[in-house]
């Protein structure tokens, strides 16, 4: 459908010299869509980024944008803008002035630049400050006025390089709800680029988590986090348990998995898998249990390491038959008296088989 992508990766690659920086990205980044680019430093999200906008050229593959080959077009000639950790307003300029820079270039009559400021302003909450000065605004009240100066223009397509980075954690996390429902009210592609998980959960329609210059899984937040492709998202998104063991019996409706000499361990089919194939078991804190009987679908035997009062949680670090510790986190519901086990106590830990991934890679 014509129109449907506002951004299309088409086998692009980059290369520094000997490094390879991205390798072999194809990717389909719909219109009107919140999409981030997560993964570790050095994963090539970056990079990937600077590719859409025109600051890096691509060493092979196309980038499309609104349907058209970008080649070689610089910054300035592609339906972008770029809002970067920085900020980068211009310290001298007043806010008005600032949010206007890009309409001035255009030579855009002044009092459609007056309207579209003031527009901008109310749109990032922030009417009746664009007679000051950059320095006299907070953090937060700064990172809204860069927003303002790159929708200004209109862009089909708003590149995010990390722009919460130097906030503190609370007003981090405001700025994550505002930005999602700015997006939502402006209806422009945003492409964000993170290294922080729960901020890529909070805002996105989808994800694609980069590692090593490839993208290892691309899909909705509720999918990457109860369904990861491989360890490296199971591991990088959130906390995981792993349990390594073999394939011992296959049904038609379940994979059981031997994580030590006594307990088989059923999980739903998710992968073609072989009867001794090795094989990884993941499953979220979260989504266990500890009790001193068995009550879950699945059980396995434990005694208690440790025990972590973390205030919204209890946390039992539990060493199973095979020496291997798993983490479970429990909601605290009833103060002190919801830590019913100690350190050296034998429990249960239990789940469903549902809330576990099967792992092959």
């Amino acid at each position: 459908m014509p129109g449907e992508f506002a951004v299309e990766l088409i086998n692009v690659a980059k290369q520094f010299d000997q490094v390879v920086a991205v390798d072999d990205v194809s990717l389909q980044i719909r219109d009107g869509e919140f999409f981030s680019l997560l993964g570790p430093s050095g994963c090539g999200k970056t990079t990937t980024l600077r590719m859409i906008g025109g600051f890096e050229m691509p060493t092979a593959g196309d980038v499309l944008i609104g349907g058209e080959i970008q080649g070689f077009k610089p910054p300035f000639q592609r339906p972008v803008n770029t809002v970067f950790q920085s900020y980068a307003l211009f310290p001298h300029m007043t806010i008005f002035d600032n949010v206007a820079f890009g309409l001035q270039m255009k030579k855009v009559a002044k009092n459609e630049i007056k309207e579209r400021v003031n527009e901008m302003l109310e749109l990032v909450q922030l009417p009746g400050v664009g007679h000051r000065k950059p320095d006299q605004l907070s953090g937060g009240q700064q990172q809204r006025i860069a927003l303002a100066r790159a929708l200004i223009n209109k862009p089909k397509v708003l590149l995010l390089d990390e722009p919460l980075g130097a906030l503190d954690l609370k007003l981090r996390k405001a700025m994550q709800l505002e930005l999602k429902a700015l997006q939502q009210r402006v209806g422009i592609t945003f492409i964000y680029v993170t290294h922080d998980q729960e901020e890529a959960l909070t805002m996105s329609d989808r994800i694609a988590v980069m590692n090593e210059g490839k993208v290892w899984q691309l899909d909705n937040p509720e999918e990457i986090y109860e369904h990861p492709a491989n360890r490296f998202v199971a591991d990088f998104i959130g906390e995981t348990n792993f349990m390594e063991g073999k394939v011992s019996r296959l049904t038609d409706e379940r994979v059981f998995v031997a994580v030590d000499e006594q307990v088989p361990v059923p999980l739903l089919p998710t992968r073609d898998v072989q009867v001794g194939q090795a094989v990884t078991v993941a499953v979220r804190p979260e989504k266990l249990s500890v009790s001193a009987e068995k009550k879950r679908e699945v059980d396995i035997p434990g005694t208690v390491d440790e025990v972590i009062y973390i205030g919204t949680d209890i946390r039992y670090i539990v060493r199973i038959t095979d020496g291997t510790t798993l983490a479970v986190r429990e909601q605290n519901r009833g103060g002190l008296s919801a830590q019913r086990f100690s350190a050296g106590d034998h429990i249960h830990i239990g789940w469903y088989a549902r809330n576990a991934s099967l792992l092959t890679e």
